[in-house]
């Protein structure tokens, strides 16, 4: 049986990411965007955004789309699901999603 150790990446403080907004983080070469939703519901995808090429994500405007929480990229306004990273406006198109927890009042992130 092998077991898998997780590597966890402290990010910033909670009250770094306002409510409906993202920030960018580096973890490693990758570069991340987390959101932050009511109730301290935290979310990690991604920050290159597929569609238009750049590092963007982060900057996005987060919202609702029929129920699935969402940010929409400020280029082309493609929306990407905060939950699993696909693209409702581009069919086969997603993003990398990464798990986010919070300890002691600071936003970690698993290291991809």
């Amino acid at each position: 049986m092998t077991t898998s150790v997780r590597t966890w990446t402290a990010v910033c403080a909670v009250e770094a990411v306002p409510e409906y907004a993202g920030v960018a983080a580096l973890l490693g070469d990758v570069q991340v965007a987390i959101f932050r939703l009511p109730g301290e519901r935290f979310h990690a995808l991604s920050n290159w955004d597929p569609c238009s090429g750049a590092a963007v994500l982060s900057r996005g405007i987060v919202g609702d789309a029929g129920g699935v929480a969402v940010v929409a990229s400020p280029v082309y306004k493609d929306r990407f699901s905060l939950e699993d990273g696909r693209c409702l406006d581009a069919e086969g198109v997603s993003v990398p999603v990464y798990e986010v927890r919070v300890r002691g009042g600071v936003v970690e992130v698993e290291s991809p």
